[in-house]
């Protein structure tokens, strides 16, 4: 029986593993953290992630040939080909700060396996790595080997969260990169050899440890660069009096450009697209090739202005001034069909809003008053060390209350900023919240998912990404 250990129970280690328990029956998988709330979590009937299917999933395999434990260095002993989806921050000081990833768990990781395996493994790259990697890794585990003889391979993961079940079940392509050796090789087949039992053999790539690494933070480039070129469009259509939902349906039915992630929005959010660009712009200067790097940062700065834009825009609406006015935050999560509030556009939004000394009402159907509390509070890169290792923060903003329910949260409300798509936020009753707020009612839907005329109607003075601009909005002009 082959048994995987995955070391890291997180947003990639957890689901990824439920899912290959539950299409390898002949598979041992053993998830392990050190950390005890999580992997009780995992245990039990709350799981400490949201996403649609994976209860199930989990419930179908545990006990049987999926486990969850705290004891890392018993199943990494006992594993043939161990994942380590441990958490990779940003650097926040010392070489390459704000850019670098941190590799300080990663390299802890390596060392232990080094320190307690008694038999040849394959050690998976899971989480998402710079460049090279690998060959660091390999070193650390060839330089502590006692004899035993470890394969590294890059598994890239390409999920996305709200739909990473069906992802794991329908991948787009598996990506596995290792030595170009006859053991380099033995080693990439015995792990296509796992993900062949339920995924197409044309979908599993296999290419070089490089090309595998960098394929990862490329497509992520590629995803958020889409993202900040819609948004960059979305101002001038603003400017101009273009509706930017016709202008990218116009773009998107061109074949070779194609219509996803064509959405107009107060910006992009979540674990990886930030990150890994920062880790390419950093790559890219320490490869001397500065030109490449500052291409690639235009996509943050394009993100961060449009998330000050859109700030700007709601206390410019507003006489100028937010002070002590109630403004409703409908939606945390950074997309919807999540609870992940990392790198949420809605932070930077709140922070810009607190600045001005606004009241904050915030709902979002899956994210706790704690974490949101946590991410006002906290510094940047910050969230991207594991829980028990970040700053636990005792201040708690007194301008900010959470709320459960849309309705709460807009009474005697001056505003509502929509922050996150979910659906529930389409089939509000706009009426009912109207005739509760305070007036002039102002919607600033940041994800465009209102029918801003129906809330015109209404009485509301509307302000949607991208659209062409109220009269009283034109009357007001943000200034950047």
């Amino acid at each position: 029986m082959v048994k995987i250990c995955c070391i890291g129970a997180g947003y990639v280690g957890g689901p990824t593993m439920a899912v290959i328990a539950l299409k390898c029956p002949s598979v041992e998988v053993a998830v392990v953290d050190i950390s005890v709330p999580r992997i009780s979590a995992w245990n039990s009937d709350q799981l400490p992630i949201y996403e649609p299917g994976l209860d199930e999933v989990v419930k179908q395999c545990r006990g049987k040939n999926l486990f969850f434990s705290t004891d890392v260095e018993k199943h990494v002993c006992e594993a043939d080909i161990v994942f380590v989806s441990v958490n990779t921050p940003t650097k926040t000081r010392g070489l390459g700060a704000g850019k670098a990833a941190d590799l300080t768990y990663w390299e802890s990781a390596a060392r232990m396996i080094a320190d307690v395996s008694k038999s040849d493994k394959i050690v998976v790259e899971k989480s998402t790595v710079p460049v090279k990697t690998a060959e660091a890794i390999e070193k650390i585990l060839t330089h502590n080997s006692k004899g035993i003889k470890f394969q590294i391979l890059s598994n890239p993961e390409f999920l996305a969260e709200g739909t990473a079940i069906q992802d794991l079940f329908n991948p787009d392509r598996v990506l596995i990169g290792g030595r170009e050796t006859p053991e380099g090789q033995k080693a990439i087949q015995a792990l296509k050899d796992v993900y062949a039992q339920w995924v197409p053999e044309n979908r599993i790539l296999t290419t070089n440890l490089w090309s595998a690494e960098l394929s990862k933070l490329a497509a992520n480039a590629f995803l958020a660069q889409r993202i900040s070129s819609v948004n960059a469009m979305s101002a001038l259509c603003e400017a101009t009096g273009a509706d930017v939902a016709q202008v990218s349906f116009a773009v998107g039915t061109d074949s070779r450009i194609g219509p996803k992630f064509l959405n107009a929005s107060v910006g992009f959010g979540g674990s990886c697209f930030q990150k890994d660009i920062l880790n390419l712009v950093y790559i890219c200067e320490c490869n001397g090739l500065p030109e490449v790097s500052e291409y690639w940062k235009q996509v943050i700065k394009i993100n961060d202005y449009q998330k000050s834009r859109f700030v700007n825009r709601v206390v410019a609406s507003m006489f100028n001034t937010v002070a002590n006015k109630k403004i409703a935050i409908l939606g945390f999560a950074f997309k919807k069909d999540t609870g992940d509030t990392r790198e949420t556009p809605a932070i930077d939004v709140c922070k810009g809003l607190l600045g001005d000394k606004a009241r904050l009402s915030i709902y979002d159907p899956q994210v706790t008053e704690d974490q949101i509390q946590r991410d006002l509070t906290m510094n940047k890169f910050d969230w991207d060390h594991p829980l028990h290792l970040q700053p636990m923060s005792p201040t708690t903003v007194k301008q900010v209350s959470v709320v459960w329910d849309a309705y709460e949260a807009t009474r005697d409300a001056h505003a509502v900023c929509i922050l996150t798509e979910w659906d529930e936020f389409k089939s509000l009753d706009y009426q009912r919240m109207y005739d509760n707020m305070q007036k002039p009612a102002f919607v600033f839907d940041g994800r465009n998912i209102t029918n801003a005329n129906k809330l015109r109607e209404i009485g509301f003075i509307v302000y949607s990404i991208g659209k062409p601009l109220d009269a009283w909005l034109k009357d007001m002009p943000a200034v950047a």
